[in-house]
């Protein structure tokens, strides 16, 4: 069958391994030993090769590898006006291994998407990809709840606009409608939410542990739906968002378990993405069974992990494809590794020839199944 819009029948979730002249550049910037321009002409070499790869890659919409970014999330929410990054010695999420810095946000008036960087960032990307397909990356609008006031909750004080939490909510909305506009408006068709809430509401340790603080998580959750909602309204006709469902990804870590069920039907039932992006590489992530809430959104199944370098058998990742199938039409399932390489600038433990031959078979695997 033809799948000619995405998310496609072999995609990614969007962050590659950082190169490492990329990598000296950055700490020669903190060292002050280069100039920003100086930096950004490096940022510019290297998303112009990763997109050539990807190209090569046979992909069909290509990212700019999040080469510009500390943290998946953290440049972006720390680019909206009035959100401000304050270190913290640890993050309230446990990863179990490596830890990366910790970071809070806090909220100094009015939030507002305003002239954000990204907006740069994706001229760039849409210009060195040329008439190729792009597609952007950024993180979920719950995650500018989920950090100061969930996560942060024994800290957070609000400003007076946001005693009423509602209006924060309000504000996020908006923040996010303008955004999708205004990338719309640059020339962006494929916009990607890249969520980490979701896993933590799966995580039976983690809903207990918010309980104990007095958070509700399955009120949080519908909020968060009805957020998104509001949002996905501005979306054009011709414009797919799409959201990926992460367990924390640093450095071949993560940070929760448990599978989808706690948030099957308020999620899967209720937001209406165009397509979900889930993780299935462990049984961290549970069975299939959750997907029985799909409606006519696209599952885009993570069954190859980013994590590791082994490659897995690719007759064991098409008999789980079509296990799946028996919760979701198999013209409505896709393929992709289960994170990014790279959530952090740090990257996962594996080298770029691994990142490399993951996408590799993802595609066998796709056009196997969907001749594509």
């Amino acid at each position: 069958m033809a799948i000619t819009n995405p998310p496609y029948a072999y995609d990614i979730v969007g962050s590659f391994l950082r190169p490492e002249a990329l990598k000296q550049a950055r700490a020669d910037f903190a060292a002050g030993t280069i100039t920003r321009e100086q930096l950004i002409a490096a940022e510019d070499a290297a998303i112009a090769d990763l997109v050539e790869k990807e190209k090569q890659a046979g992909l069909k919409a290509v990212t700019d590898g999040e080469f510009r970014r500390a943290m998946w999330h953290l440049d972006f929410l720390e680019g909206l006006q009035n959100v401000e990054h304050v270190d913290a010695e640890t993050w309230s999420v446990e990863f179990k291994g490596p830890k990366p810095k910790g970071a809070q946000l806090v909220f100094r008036d009015k939030i507002a998407f305003g002239d954000h960087p990204f907006l740069a960032h994706f001229a760039k990307l849409r210009d060195i990809a040329g008439d190729y397909p792009v597609k952007l990356t950024i993180p979920a609008p719950s995650m500018l709840h989920l950090i100061p006031c969930v996560r942060g909750k024994a800290t957070y004080r609000p400003i007076e606009r946001y005693a009423d939490e509602s209006v924060l909510f309000d504000d996020i909305v908006e923040v996010y409608r303008d955004a999708v506009c205004a990338f719309y408006d640059l020339g962006c068709r494929y916009l990607q939410f890249d969520d980490t809430s979701w896993g933590e509401f799966c995580d039976p340790a983690k809903r207990e542990a918010y309980a104990a603080e007095g958070i509700d998580v399955d009120q949080v959750a519908k909020d968060y739906v009805d957020a998104i909602n509001r949002i996905l309204e501005a979306k054009p006709e011709d414009m797919t968002i799409t959201t990926h469902i992460c367990r924390g990804n640093f450095r071949s870590t993560w940070f929760s378990s448990g599978g989808y069920e706690p948030v099957a039907e308020v999620l899967f039932g209720g937001a209406n993405y165009d397509g979900f992006f889930l993780e299935y590489d462990s049984d961290r992530s549970g069975d299939f069974a959750p997907l029985a809430h799909i409606r006519d959104q696209k599952v885009v199944l993570g069954l190859v992990t980013s994590k590791f370098p082994e490659l897995e058998n690719e007759n064991d990742v098409i008999a789980r494809i079509h296990e799946a199938a028996q919760y979701v039409p198999l013209e409505q399932l896709r393929l992709s590794t289960q994170c990014g390489f790279s959530s952090t600038e740090e990257g996962n433990v594996l080298t770029e020839d691994d990142q490399w031959a993951k996408i590799a078979l993802v595609r066998r695997v796709a056009e196997r199944v969907w001749g594509e």
